[in-house]
């Protein structure tokens, strides 16, 4: 009997090594036959000739594709991976079409490239009316709520209506801006191209708050901001977005959604939400019994993995806020150097809408950008109604016709003729799209009576 009291620690030791051997084996099982069945889960769905022959004729669908951790972004090898490029395989296995990410920096690039036929769908979209306009919706396949995000020492944000009088910011289009701009009129809402840009403003005190995806806004260092509690009633669903005129595709990811095993779904949402899937509570006893083991081996397990998941992660991130200010220093570079041109200048699209204007345009028409950015001169009221006609329809002839102008002319603005040497040039995209017009004018009465004009009368 002393002989087995003494060796009774012995045994618990040896059980316990045997214990920590096995458990990363049967996880090493689990994930060896979660890959397998990734591989082959491709099983043969339903489609019908119309949709065999348009898989046929399109075997390649381009995916607008924008970084947003976890759901998709690139990893270190620049490979697009996440939540919803997991779900793209599955779905590629099953019905044979090739998914092709092209990627955009911002929401309304992303929506221009699928307005203008450029990408035939996304899967980071919310749904809302005004993309139900040229976008269909798939079925859903998951979702989550949309987080208030407000600044480090500010009251706790729990609901919109603490947001009266005061300047919510938002990247330009999001899935919330119609909502908000019908439901709370008395909200300030200010719109800018990023979410990097909207913390940004929320940091610096510009802004009040601003509205990320719930999973999204624990991702970044915190820093000045706190995140608070969801919009209530703005939960949205995850869908995959396809640009209309294509409704073998929609039907096609549908059915796909619709084979798609909820045992797969749900493992791939908590490899990217949750890492570990919740096991079902124990009955006390069994937990009792088991507790001695499993403690040890989950506790270093936590520790190893979490050391490993935060510096990925960190590594992750640090690129991706590495890019973020690059593109922010190249975009405050340009504004700088259009800024510091004295004479007016401005970015119109292809309808005609002003995209960009420098300091010089503002005081010559007595405006500012954020009253006419995004309108037709013929909607603002900065020059009698006749030149704004005149100088309209000048621009969208130009842009069909793809010439430069360059002009001496008279034109009547709001406090009177003037005489100025007008230009015009159509410009591109790095792929050779037309993308717009970029002007701008001097005013040659005035550098005369400052000396500085020595341009010809005649031009």
């Amino acid at each position: 009997m002393r002989f087995l009291r003494g060796f009774r620690p012995a045994m618990c030791w040896i059980f316990l090594l045997g214990t920590l051997g096995f458990g990363p084996c049967g996880l090493a099982a689990q994930l060896a036959t979660y890959e397998s069945r990734e591989s082959v889960v491709g099983t043969a769905i339903g489609l019908d000739a119309l949709e065999r022959q348009w898989v046929r004729e399109h075997p390649k669908v381009i995916v607008a594709s924008m970084q947003y951790p976890l759901y998709l972004f690139k990893d270190e090898h620049g490979h697009w991976v996440g939540l919803n490029n997991d779900v793209l395989n599955q779905i590629s296995a099953m019905t044979g079409l090739l998914f092709i990410h092209e990627e955009s920096f911002s929401t309304d690039q992303l929506l221009g490239r699928l307005e203008s036929g450029e990408a035939d769908m996304s899967t980071t979209l919310a749904m809302n009316d005004p993309r139900k306009v040229f976008l269909d919706f798939s079925h859903a396949f998951g979702g989550s709520g949309w987080a208030l995000v407000g600044r480090s020492g500010a009251p706790l944000l729990q609901s919109l209506e603490q947001l009266s009088e005061r300047i919510l910011v938002l990247p330009a289009r999001h899935a919330l801006e119609e909502t908000i701009r019908r439901d709370y009129s008395d909200i300030q809402l200010r719109t800018v191209k990023t979410y990097a840009e909207a913390r940004a403003l929320v940091e610096s005190g510009e802004a009040y708050a601003t509205i990320e995806n719930e999973t999204g806004a624990q991702l970044y260092p915190l820093g000045l901001l706190k995140v608070g509690h969801t919009v209530e009633g703005m939960w949205e669903a995850d869908h995959l977005s396809v640009r209309k005129g294509q409704p073998e595709l929609l039907s096609i990811l549908n059915k796909a959604l619709e084979a798609f095993p909820p045992a797969e779904l749900r493992a791939i949402r908590l490899k990217w939400l949750e890492g570990i899937a919740p096991k079902p509570a124990l009955p006390l006893w069994r937990r009792v019994t088991q507790w001695g083991c499993w403690g040890m081996f989950i506790v270093s397990m936590f520790g190893v993995l979490s050391l490993f998941w935060n510096r990925r992660l960190a590594a992750l991130i640090k690129q991706r806020l590495d890019a973020e200010k690059d593109l922010s220093d190249q975009l405050a570079f340009q504004h700088a150097l259009i800024d510091a041109m004295p004479d007016p200048m401005f970015v119109r699209d292809l309808e005609g809408r002003l995209i960009m204007c420098n300091k010089s345009y503002e005081e010559g028409l007595s405006t500012r950008f954020d009253q006419v950015q995004g309108r037709q001169l013929i909607e603002v009221d900065v020059m009698p109604k006749e030149t704004a006609e005149m100088l309209h329809a000048e621009f969208i002839s130009q842009l069909n016709t793809r010439k430069t102008r360059f002009s001496h002319r008279q034109l009547r603005f709001n406090n009177g003729v003037r005489d100025i040497y007008q230009w015009t040039v159509p410009f591109y995209s790095a792929d050779g799209q037309l993308r717009g017009l970029l002007g701008g004018w001097t005013d040659i009465g005035q550098r005369r009576g400052s000396g500085q004009c020595r341009c010809s009368s005649r031009i």
